[in-house]
């Protein structure tokens, strides 16, 4: 019988070849049979809207098989996931080789419970949604380390942290570059009913700290009474030996860390605008702080992952110095390719994950179904707690087959924010509930770019003979984004129902 489940579970790879046949047939059959719909896109200039026919395109012929040939490798060069992954890993490999990561998890969960490191782990990926998509190259990685030093199976670092990841991505305390392209939507769409409305940049703090540490809280829980027991079991293969720092280790993380520091210095020192000599990583030509840092022009958003690998990689080497695990330049040169070794198989799967996403993207299947759901809300004679849910479901659904945000709510804002201003909620509100509706299904699609990082991550740790099939993987998810999802309706219903402002200046009826 074990043999027989093993002949039938799919390599991650081959699911992901299928996936990508699936996709280009049903895109073939969607446009034969006419499958489209209409949105109306808002124009920022006339402030009017503009009616929006968008249809499926076959990829199921000969014109759809030259653009696969022709796109896919150009689009596996530019796909974000390869080169953050490539770039954070030589930052992480120094670190790990040269023992800082070793001794500073050492020193830093000396005294802790394991849930308590868990809980951190967790907390620390929820809210790195403030750095984008920078989380996911990073977080998921050194959380397989934190749990192998700590003598845990790592696969469940890499599950807590993908969740974390995941449920937080649409939680921020603090605006986000997303929250601000969000933003422009909602007043756009909220200025149509009510001229020169406004929102401001700490409006959703207050909820939005709620949420981040509740949570943070409840996937703690889930990992530690559901997950551990749903995960393949890891075996360690030398006896289990108690890490002591010494000498050498202080003095090593005593060099990391006054190193660090004087780089964190000289970083922030260059986000502080309008001080003397400083600031010269902003983009003065925006208005909001969180713009002029990842504006699509700004030094900071095009160099903020090799900014963070410089600053792992000084870590690193700083600590090799003074612990001495660094004697040479030969050493400093093998340990920057410490982390690459062995990631093949991941390296594949994101290849497979960029031909999947890009085919896709493509076909417009996933636009046309944001429009088609759109227009429930359009049609909605729904109010108060039911108009809610549909939008939060609504957002949810269309989450999977279209995870970026701003494409969707750039179609759903149109239609939601007159929708709820007309039953007295605020675009604030609204667009808060867009957001927590990410947590319920970001998880759970394969269509998200980073996605391939988690299942790689995954497989490398793997010990059993059969591999972690791609579904599986995303099983693993679906507790987290299910209680979650629930925790943030109930959040949403408690702050309609009480009136409890979102943040400051900021409530949930206009």
């Amino acid at each position: 019988m074990n043999k027989l489940k093993e002949k039938m579970t799919l390599n991650p790879i081959m699911t992901f070849i299928i996936l990508i046949f699936i996709t280009i047939v049903v895109s073939g059959f969607l446009s034969l049979i006419g499958f489209e719909a209409t949105y109306y896109r808002l124009n920022p200039n006339s402030q009017e809207y503009e009616r929006v026919l968008v249809t499926v395109e076959s990829l199921f012929s000969l014109s759809g098989v030259k653009y696969i040939f022709s796109s896919t490798v150009a689009n596996f060069v530019s796909f974000t996931p390869l080169s953050m992954l490539i770039i954070t890993l030589i930052g992480i490999g120094i670190m790990e080789k040269s023992g800082f990561l070793k001794s500073a998890f050492a020193l830093a969960t000396h005294r802790l419970q394991k849930n308590t490191i868990t809980f951190i782990l967790v907390f620390i990926s929820v809210i790195c949604s403030l750095f984008g998509d920078l989380g996911y190259v990073v977080v998921i990685p050194i959380s397989a380390l934190l749990f192998l030093h700590g003598r845990r199976n790592p696969i469940i670092g890499i599950v807590a942290a993908y969740a974390g990841l995941c449920c937080g991505s649409g939680l921020s305390i603090l605006f986000t570059s997303i929250d601000s392209s969000l933003l422009s939507q909602t007043i756009g769409s909220a200025n149509v009913l009510y001229s020169n409305f406004s929102i401001g940049t700490f409006s959703f703090i207050l909820i939005m700290a709620v949420a981040v540490f509740a949570v943070s809280a409840l996937i703690t829980v889930v990992t530690e009474k559901i997950a551990v027991y749903k995960v393949p079991k890891y075996e360690f293969k030398e006896e289990k030996k108690e890490f002591k720092l010494g000498r050498r280790e202080y003095r090593g993380l005593l060099f990391a860390g006054i190193a660090g520091l004087l780089y964190l210095f000289i970083f922030i020192y260059n986000i502080i605008p309008n001080v003397p000599f400083g600031g010269k990583l902003l983009d003065y030509s925006q208005h909001f702080y969180i713009d002029k840092l990842f504006s699509y022009d700004s030094f900071f958003s095009n160099g903020f992952v090799f900014i963070v690998t410089i600053f792992f990689i000084i870590l690193g080497l700083a600590y090799g110095i003074g612990a001495k695990t660094i004697k040479n330049n030969n050493d400093f040169c093998e340990d920057l390719g410490h982390s690459l070794d062995g990631t093949g198989h991941i390296l594949i799967l994101i290849l497979m994950a960029s031909i999947l996403i890009n085919v896709f993207k493509a076909t417009n299947i996933g636009t046309v179904l944001v429009a088609s759901l759109t227009e429930l809300l359009n049609n909605t004679s729904f109010s108060g707690i039911p108009l809610i849910i549909l939008l939060f479901l609504i957002s949810a659904v269309t989450n999977i087959f279209t995870p970026s945000p701003t494409t969707r709510w750039a179609i759903l804002a149109v239609a939601a924010v007159p929708t709820f201003m007309n039953n007295s909620m605020s675009p604030a509100f609204t667009q808060t509930v867009f957001r927590f509706s990410e947590a319920l299904t970001t998880g759970l699609t394969p269509f998200l770019a980073y996605f391939a990082v988690y299942l790689g991550y995954i497989e490398k740790y793997n010990q059993d003979e059969k591999p972690v099939s791609l579904f599986t993987s995303l099983k693993y998810q679906l507790p987290y984004g299910l209680l979650s999802g629930a925790l943030l309706l109930v959040i949403l219903m408690i702050w309609y129902l009480t009136g409890l402002p979102l943040g400051i200046s900021s409530s949930v009826t206009i």
